[in-house]
């Protein structure tokens, strides 16, 4: 199963903090974040962990954090997804060979998983690559991210050095290309700009 279970018990720091969630707001999702978009698809696309009002609250990847106001209309423009995003899980998006997932599917406390959670997550990481018979790339949002990737292939951090466009070879089959995350943070302060992005999803076309 490539998706936990809304009841996951791995990790417990953050099932306590899934419900003082539930709790505290009771209508919204609260649970693991299940993955975004077909297994059959070509690109995976692995953020950091859901954010609190956002995909903790939606039930679906980026939605409603600041971070999906970048991500989503960049897979529009450049063909990966179709529709329009409107912070919403009943906007109607769909996807187009394209899957997005997080290497944390639970929210963590002020968005900073521990690394042992990072670890518990990972094999649904493996078990989802495996189970995309028609990957080729995996975009990966952040420095968190591109570890949990380089560690799902089973290879050494010091050979495959985080890098903002950087292309690395995992495999015969698969290209992990990295992106600094598009989060609010990153994007104020101009670390991370629309142009700078769009730039690694133009290398991305390239090859799917």
């Amino acid at each position: 199963m490539h998706d936990p279970a809304l009841n996951c018990p791995l990790c417990p720091r953050l099932v306590d903090f899934r419900i003082q969630n539930q709790e505290k707001f009771p209508e919204k999702h609260n649970a693991p974040v299940p993955s975004f978009g077909d297994l059959s698809a070509s690109l995976l696309v692995v953020g950091l962990a859901p954010g609190l009002k956002g995909a903790n609250f939606s039930g679906r990847p980026f939605t409603g954090d600041y971070a999906g106001d970048l991500l989503y209309p960049t897979l529009i423009k450049f063909g990966f997804a179709k529709g329009a995003y409107k912070a919403d899980p009943e906007d109607g998006l769909k996807m187009v060979n394209c899957r997005i997932t997080n290497a944390v599917r639970c929210v963590p406390p002020q968005n900073k998983p521990e690394a042992q959670e990072i670890n518990a997550c990972r094999p649904f990481l493996i078990k989802e690559i495996e189970a995309m018979k028609n990957i080729k790339m995996i975009l990966s949002l952040g420095l968190v991210s591109h570890q949990s990737v380089v560690k799902t292939f089973g290879l050494k951090q010091k050979d495959f050095k985080f890098g903002h466009g950087a292309q690395h070879q995992l495999n015969e089959k698969i290209t992990l290309i990295d992106s600094y995350h598009c989060s609010r943070y990153n994007t104020n302060t101009g670390r991370l700009t629309t142009e700078m992005f769009e730039d690694v999803f133009s290398a991305i076309r390239k090859n799917i």
